[in-house]
């Protein structure tokens, strides 16, 4: 998959691309670039009506490459270096959305598969109270 990044995309459109190919992945795009294995605060969240022009440091035009086969940390490090962007995968476990800090060396195919893993177990109801 290739996402052209340019200053007058929207936040939501890049989230949308890159959600069709890992939809238990999503991409959130922050104020500032984190250290590598480190999380992002959640204020720093930009919201998804901004633009990439809005958001980034550097501004190249270009498109940014996406495998299933790239680490999460790749993934992060290109948006940062090339274009200027600070942003963090998260995965989907159950109804809530993990940064993926910690596993930031799996791909995202293995991200995407352990996200649907946990979003698929089912809930165990406890009738005997």
């Amino acid at each position: 998959m290739k996402i052209t990044i340019n200053d007058s995309r929207k936040i939501f459109a890049i989230q949308e691309e890159f959600s069709k190919l890992f939809p238990y992945l999503k991409l959130e795009f922050f104020a500032k670039p984190h250290t590598a294995g480190g999380g992002s605060p959640k204020k720093q969240i930009k919201h998804n009506s901004k633009t990439l022009g809005e958001c980034r440091t550097i501004h190249n035009k270009g498109k940014i490459t996406i495998t299933p086969n790239m680490t999460v940390s790749d993934l992060e490090q290109n948006f940062g270096d090339v274009y200027g962007l600070g942003v963090q995968v998260f995965r989907k476990s159950g109804k809530v959305w993990l940064e993926t800090t910690v596993t930031d060396g799996w791909t995202l195919d293995e991200q995407n598969s352990q996200g649907e893993s946990l979003s698929k177990v089912p809930v165990k109801i406890d009738n005997d109270r």
